[in-house]
């Protein structure tokens, strides 16, 4: 193969990349979401500076994924903690789990989303909206919803899942230290709300030391909602950059 045509690869294997070459289009993305109140302390613990926290709110997540361009259907689940970047509102992603090798790869190493294997999923149980998690074969999260209880303006629906989301992108060198060490900010667009409701719901989190959702235990449920929805995902852009400020301290 030509020098040229190696540097034409988005990622390897090089004859087999692990993730396509396109801007997935989410088609029938169907969310769960909760938002409850965690403990303070416990979220200072993991949600890094410059990103500031006011109340202490996360977002719990399971979203089925219709179809995808590139990756076809999948689940997803994690959770988002509520920050402030500059002054404006924000979710920090901390957690995600999901059962498309594809998508994780692609989410890690083009978008520094913080995904790894696990097996969500996403259904209706008798008058509830049910979503799991799943590491291996042990519980990690247990959610449960009032099925379409009460219909939600569908522009809500869209301003709360278009909030702009903060991820931290680390890449190590070959020698073991950081390469790169970037806050990066990215944000929903292209949104098309199909459905969207909201309802009692109810969220159980289990302890699991490599799926460690529980060390942000839930002490009171906020809101939920259920929401149907065609999306895009915009590119990353970097924001803060934590290596050029360690030199900057240096000097």
């Amino acid at each position: 193969m030509k020098e040229a045509d190696v540097a034409r690869h988005i990622a390897t294997p090089l004859v087999n990349p692990a993730y396509p070459p396109v801007v997935p289009r989410f088609t029938h993305r169907e969310y769960l979401n909760i938002v409850y109140r965690t403990d303070a302390d416990a979220l200072r613990a993991v949600v890094p500076e410059p990103l500031e926290i006011g109340e202490p709110l996360v977002r719990f997540e399971v979203m089925r994924m219709g179809d995808v361009t590139g990756y076809g259907p999948y689940t997803e689940a994690g959770q988002a903690i509520q920050v402030h970047h500059d002054g404006e509102r924000g979710e920090y992603l901390h957690a995600m789990y999901l059962d498309n090798l594809p998508a994780i790869a692609a989410g890690r190493e083009a978008g520094a989303y913080p995904k790894t294997a696990g097996q969500p999923g996403l259904y209706v149980d008798h008058g509830a909206l049910v979503g799991v998690l799943d590491r291996g074969t042990l519980r990690v999260a247990t959610a449960t919803m009032g099925y379409k209880h009460h219909e939600m303006d569908p522009e809500d629906a869209a301003r709360q899942i278009t909030v702009p989301s903060y991820l931290l992108q680390l890449t190590p060198g070959f020698d073991g230290t950081p390469q790169a060490v970037r806050l990066v900010r990215t944000q929903i667009t292209d949104v098309e709300v199909k459905g969207a409701w909201s309802g009692p719901a109810r969220l159980q989190l289990f302890e699991h030391v490599l799926a460690p959702l529980a060390d942000l235990p839930v002490r009171e449920v906020i809101s939920a909602s259920h929401i149907i929805t065609d999306l895009t995902l915009a590119p990353a852009t970097p924001v803060h950059d934590y290596l050029a400020h360690r030199k900057e301290d240096l000097r």
